[in-house]
């Protein structure tokens, strides 16, 4: 069926234009005005499935994630620390099952100065710690002890990986979200198979199975 249209005229006088605003890549829509002699047009084309209003403006319009864990939740959790935390918060989190983090790489993170000064770019073995990262929450929870106190963290680590995809490269300025599933569990051995994607914009940058233990 054919997209629904909505539009709203206005007089006004001036020479015959048309202008497109750029939205967010995957959105299904179109933004346009045109003008002629006598009258402009607004009209604001969108799927059955989400539709904006013309006025909203692109700030409120761009998709937002919700926090699950923000990052003093995540240090509670894990033992990494800067510069080496690589997980800034999770906004999916089923325990013992599965995790979706987020990392904001940006022009300040200390790698990009020599990796590399013309070309900054992200290390992929630091997109699989990140991606490792996020893997670690699924398992590792912060225990109460006796009296509301911490008890010492079990910490996992590599014990291999397996079929790692470099897909695209990620910038300065990209948002990293990162899916890990966990596949099996050996308990009498302490060893967690997992599986990964890391995304950008919807797409898929990285990929592999992981082993901790």
């Amino acid at each position: 069926s054919a997209s629904p249209i909505s539009a709203k005229t206005q007089r006004r006088d001036g020479p015959t234009s048309a202008v497109f605003f750029a939205q967010p890549r995957n959105f299904p829509r179109a933004h346009v005005v045109v003008s002629s002699e006598t009258t402009t047009q607004r009209i604001s084309v969108s799927t059955e499935e989400e539709r904006i209003p013309v006025e909203t403006p692109i700030e409120l319009s761009y998709p937002a994630f919700p926090t699950v864990l923000d990052i003093n939740q995540i240090r509670e959790i894990l033992p990494h620390r800067f510069p080496f935390l690589l997980v800034d918060r999770v906004i999916e989190y089923t325990y013992g099952v599965s995790v979706v983090g987020i990392k904001n790489v940006t022009v300040n993170d200390n790698f990009f100065p020599g990796h590399f000064p013309e070309r900054p770019l992200m290390p992929g073995v630091l997109m699989i710690e990140a991606m490792a990262q996020v893997g670690g929450l699924i398992l590792l929870t912060p225990p109460e002890g006796e009296e509301g106190k911490k008890e010492p963290k079990q910490n996992f680590v590599f014990a291999g990986i397996d079929k790692v995809r470099f897909r695209k490269p990620v910038v300065p300025g990209d948002t990293l979200v990162m899916r890990m599933n966990l596949v099996k569990l050996q308990k009498r051995f302490g060893v967690a198979k997992m599986e990964g994607k890391a995304y950008v914009g919807g797409e898929v940058v990285c990929e592999g199975e992981f082993l901790m233990a």
